[in-house]
Parts: C-alpha cells; structure tokens; sequence
C-alpha cells in the first residue's frame, strides 16, 4: 500500500509537468494517428486487385511464411510509431526537470536526433515481441504461461531502455544493458507504477460505461450513436492523457535512478524509497 501511495504522488507529479506543458498532448495524439494509418497501410492491400491481394482472398489464402513475415513487420512499424513519440515526451519531460521550456519542435527534434537507434530499439524490441506472439499461438497451456511470464520480465526488464536511449543516446543494446542495470534498484515502483496508473484510469474510464448506458437508454438512432460517441471520445482523451503521464514518469524515475537528483517537480521521499538498494 506504501508503494501505490508513492506512485499516486508520482502520478501527480508527473500531471504537474504535463500541466505546464499540455503539448506533450500532441505526440499521443500523433503516435495513434500513425498507428491508425499503419494498420489501415496493412488492411488496405487485401481489398486491392493484386496478385497477392486475391491470393489472400482466396481459398488457400497467404503461406504461413507470408502471414508471420507480414505480422513481424507490422510489430516492427508500430513499436517504432510508439516508441518514437514517447521518446519525444521523455526529451521534453526531461528539459522541463531540468528547467527548460519544452516545445512540440522540441520533442520531434530530439527524437529524429535518435531515430537510428529508435528504428533498432524498435526492431529489438518487435523482434522480442513477435517470438512471445509465436510462443504463445503455438504452445498448450503451459506453453502459454511461459510466454506471460516472459513477456512480462521482458517488458520490466526494458522498462527503463528509451530513457536511456533519450537521456545518453545509447544503442538499443545498450539500452536495455542499461535498463537492467537499474531494474534491481527500481523493480518494484516500475511494477507498482504502471498497474497503479492502470487502476486509477480503470476507475477513470467508468463514466463511458455511463454514457453508452445513457444513450441505451435514450433509445436507438441518434441517442445511441451520442452515448457511444462520447463514451469513445471519452476513452480517447483518458488513452492520451494516461499515455503522456507515463512517459513522464519513466522519465522521472529514470533521471533518479541514473543520478541520484530528484525533479523539482517530484517528492524527494516518494522517489528515494524507489530505488533503494535491495
């Protein structure tokens, strides 16, 4: 319970950064854009007239090779979208602890700085993810519960890799070195941070139940449709927000771990108790 009273000081904390720079808004806003239009890049073809498009329509449909080659690119391209507007918000956090007036440009400008190895975190990383998809699709139940919990001490383990690559514009190898290097100081405010910001958003999104029960109500047509458009709307503008404060708060925590200062913005004492030696 200590732990998740730290990371809801943390939380709002890190609302306290977004608060003077709303901005770091845009890059969620820019990471779904670009998601949306790469899965729409994938889905597109198969309504074409292609060789290949009909091949897929077909009876025999695409070799299995053409279907995990096509599933490893699109965990390669999307790990690249997200990963590339949060290393901006994290450039733009860090700028703010230090003192500094973040911008939009700002962010986009330190993250094309990086994008090589932003392109090879993304490719490590989607690597990593595509063989636990695989796992996972392959194995019996046991199989399957392999693949979670390696899943799980993959994404802990890497927690703090794109800070280190913002902060000290390491290689994606070294990155995740770097990661691991902290985990055993910062382990247990990773773990706790994210499914505390997790619950807390959970909570946050039950009003859209509210909505879509609201336009239920309301009946058919244009009741429905206005319920569901603002419980979507809604949920929306919680992904955005939800996605920003933690970007900052991997920022935070690991600006702390690597040096030892805490942000102006955090609780020294929230901060500390995080990364206490085990």
């Amino acid at each position: 319970m200590g732990k998740f009273g730290r990371t809801w000081e943390m939380m709002k904390s890190s609302a306290r950064i977004l608060r003077q720079d709303k901005e770091l808004l845009v890059f969620p806003v820019l990471s779904a854009i670009f998601t949306l239009l790469l899965v729409a890049s994938f889905v597109a073809p198969l309504f074409g007239e292609s060789e290949f498009a009909r091949q897929l329509r077909s009876e025999d449909g695409a070799s299995e090779e053409m279907l995990y080659l096509g599933l490893f690119l699109f965990y390669v391209f999307s790990y690249f979208i997200v990963i590339f507007f949060n290393s901006a918000i994290i450039a733009c956090a860090m700028k703010r602890m230090d003192g500094g007036d973040p911008t939009v440009g700002y962010g986009l400008s330190a993250a094309f700085e990086r994008i090589g190895p932003i392109l090879g975190w993304a490719i490590f990383a989607g690597t990593i993810g595509f063989l636990l998809r695989i796992i996972e699709e392959r194995s019996q139940m046991a199989g399957k519960i392999v693949a979670a919990i390696l899943g799980v001490a993959w994404s802990v383990t890497a927690y703090l890799a794109v800070p280190a690559l913002v902060a000290k514009k390491l290689g994606p190898i070294d990155a995740f070195k770097e990661s691991a290097r902290l985990l055993k100081h910062t382990w247990g405010e990773q773990i706790i941070g994210n499914v505390g910001f997790g619950l807390v958003f959970f909570v946050l999104m039950l009003p859209a139940v509210g909505f879509i029960a609201l336009g239920v109500a309301m009946g058919e047509g244009i009741g429905l449709a206005t319920g569901i458009g603002l419980a979507i709307a809604y949920g929306a503008l919680l992904a955005v927000i939800q996605s920003a404060l933690q970007a900052i708060y991997q920022a935070a925590v690991y600006r702390y771990a690597d040096t030892g200062e805490a942000p102006q913005e955090f609780d020294t004492d929230a901060l500390a108790a995080s990364i206490q030696p085990r």
